[in-house]
């Protein structure tokens, strides 16, 4: 999602020392290095004045290192994807950062629905691997894995300064296969490991099921990503649902890491017939993504409406979220969302390596920031680690009880 867009000259001279470095790494791939190291300084040279003097500098220092450096050195590609993240380090945005190949294919494999590892959401906070959500009865639910549990190492490997892909292909591995995570818990004085074992991951998408209480007819739908398929399920989930006239909904967005704008605009449709969605304000001004006629749970359709949230609701789930607290379609009942309000696009490079590069910001139809904030449910109700272990959730019971509430 969005960064800041600030420096521009920072960001240009990002650009052309990505253009010079790949070059660079494809000629020594190729074994021509030094003759495409001497074009890449030609196209250096090509730029305005200053850019041509922080090149130079690169350049020195470029040759001090293999003239004179002692013990071992990386190989030319190395250095240069080195180079690149340090350049991307000097934006402050822990979202902007450099993909691998091999990171890349990680990125697929989440976007295909499918991957093997332990099936948890992770995120980059205050320099932390952080848990964004476990997924639905994946092996790291099972283990007992919170939202924002912090991981600190990967079987006694220290994750500290490493990026959410570093940390994501130190976890992930061979269904069958075993993994140590050390973690420290909110709350908690000391961390403590866990060992997981591996498992082929099916990423859910949607459940659906009619609640009866007193005499109350209510729609319960959990969705878990907003993921391609997302929508068509959604809409299918409800359209079977509403076969039983039911007379409230309850939307389930905990542990509901996001997904796709497209998406969670689509889904919002659904609950409302008009008005802003959600504000998005990036380096070309603000773009307003707003609501269209005709939805399943919108205008004369629309059923009272219970949102499910916890710290485990980011990113589209908080876009909704907002949407339908800053429209009063609906009631927030939980604890506070994750605060994760900014977009990233993903751009491919010529050997097949990608950056992930902040261009926005999200803000709720009035303007409320939820990057590094979230959101505050309207009933405030926390789930506790002994309601957990006892399978009790009383922020359901919560929702339910006002529903009733609404209905008499």
């Amino acid at each position: 999602m969005y960064a800041p867009y600030r420096l521009k000259g920072c960001l240009r001279l990002l650009a052309i020392a990505l253009v010079v470095m790949i070059t660079t790494s494809l000629a020594y791939l190729a074994g021509f290095a030094s003759q495409r190291i001497a074009a890449a300084e030609r196209l250096a040279r090509l730029q305005p004045p200053q850019t041509q003097d922080a090149f130079r500098v690169f350049w020195e220092v470029w040759d001090i290192i293999h003239r004179d450096f002692y013990g071992p050195l990386p190989d030319t590609q190395a250095l240069i994807y080195g180079a690149v993240r340090g350049a991307l380090s000097t934006l402050d945005d822990p979202y902007t950062t450099f993909i691998t190949p091999d990171e890349a294919r990680l990125a697929e494999e989440d976007m295909s629905g499918s991957f093997e590892g332990i099936g948890a959401e992770v995120d980059e906070r205050d320099g932390h691997i952080v848990i964004v959500a476990p997924l639905k009865d994946s092996p790291a639910e099972r283990a007992g894995l919170r939202p924002g549990d912090v991981i600190l190492a990967v079987d006694g490997e220290s994750l500290e300064g490493a990026s959410v892909f570093e940390a994501v292909r130190r976890i992930r591995g061979p269904r069958g296969t075993r993994v140590t995570l050390t973690i420290l818990r909110p709350g908690t004085p000391t961390p403590f490991d866990v060992t997981i074992t591996r498992e082929r991951i099916e990423i859910p998408t949607v459940e659906g099921r009619l609640i009866e209480r007193d005499g109350m007819r209510i729609a319960y739908v959990r969705l878990f990503h907003f993921n391609d398929p997302a929508p068509y399920r959604f809409r299918a989930t409800v359209r079977e649902l509403l076969r039983e006239a039911p007379e409230a909904m309850i939307l389930d967005l905990r542990d509901n890491p996001g997904g796709f704008l497209h998406v969670v605009i689509q889904i919002a449709d659904e609950f409302l017939d008009q008005g802003v969605i959600v504000r998005e304000q990036g380096k070309r001004g603000e773009q307003r993504h707003r609501a269209r006629p005709g939805g399943l749970l919108a205008g004369p359709r629309a059923l009272p409406l219970a949102v499910l949230v916890n710290r485990g609701s980011a990113s589209a789930s908080e876009i909704l979220a907002g949407a339908i607290q800053d429209h009063k379609r609906g009631v927030l009942v939980g604890e506070p969302t994750f605060g994760k309000g900014s977009v990233q696009i993903i751009r491919g490079l010529s050997d097949g390596a990608r950056v992930r590069v902040t261009i926005a910001r999200w803000f709720t139809p009035d303007g409320r920031q939820i990057h590094g904030q979230g959101l505050e449910p309207d009933i405030v109700v926390p789930r506790t680690d002994t309601d957990i272990e006892a399978g009790r959730d009383p922020q359901l019971e919560r929702a339910i009880e006002w529903l009733v509430t609404q209905h008499r």
